[in-house]
């Protein structure tokens, strides 16, 4: 049995990666995904939450109000609205968060950080840094050539209905081409590969 499955195509047979850098990528990006998710659990333990709690503390307290909600939740995290409401619950019993019920429906919310939330926040700014610091060991232009080919594979994960949402100049209704190159009518700039956004807080899809 192991060795028909040593046979197959698949991405993470060694094997084929020897002969596939697409291959060798994936794996890659697998491991760095890894490596965040470890992180993120180690921060969770830390501060008696769940992962998926901080995620939302973190996205509500840099982001509008009006994409912190359930429904925009569920999508940013490409997890169920019961999974998110279940996640809110507890925050919202723990003080972390207050809601902001809608005039028009009042079922509908919104959630805002309380100074608990936001103690929260303080204590996980740094969960990122561990990855930072080794992507800034990266010389420069490689840095800026990787940058370029992961917003582009963003945008195309999002084309392809992998992941439900994105922020990027790509799919911005700003975002134009203008003499083959990239730009921002918001701004009325030309963007080099490296003003490419990823989260930009003006964006509006297409």
């Amino acid at each position: 049995m192991a060795g028909i499955f040593y046979m197959s195509k698949s991405v993470f047979n060694p094997v084929n990666q020897q002969t596939s850098t697409s291959s060798k990528i994936v794996v890659g990006l697998e491991r760095i995904a890894e490596a965040f998710k470890v992180l993120l659990w180690e921060k969770a333990k830390q501060l008696g939450i769940s992962p998926i709690q901080i995620q939302i503390l973190t996205f509500s307290a840099y982001h509008k109000q009006e994409l912190c909600t359930v429904s925009y939740l569920a999508k940013e995290f490409n997890v169920t609205k019961p999974t998110i409401s279940d996640a809110i619950k507890v925050l919202h019993q723990k003080k972390m968060i207050r809601k902001d019920y809608s005039n028009s429906d009042s079922r509908s919310y919104s959630i805002i950080l309380t100074a608990v939330g936001q103690a929260i926040i303080s204590e996980t700014k740094n969960l990122g840094e561990p990855l930072q610091k080794t992507i800034d060991t990266v010389d420069k232009t490689e840095l800026d050539a990787m940058f370029s080919t992961l917003s582009k594979l963003i945008y195309q994960l999002n084309r392809n209905g992998i992941l439900t949402v994105q922020r990027t100049c790509f799919g911005c209704s700003f975002y134009d081409k203008k003499e083959s190159k990239d730009y921002c009518n918001l701004l009325n700039k030309t963007l080099v590969s490296t003003d490419i956004r990823l989260d930009c807080p003006e964006f509006i899809e297409k």
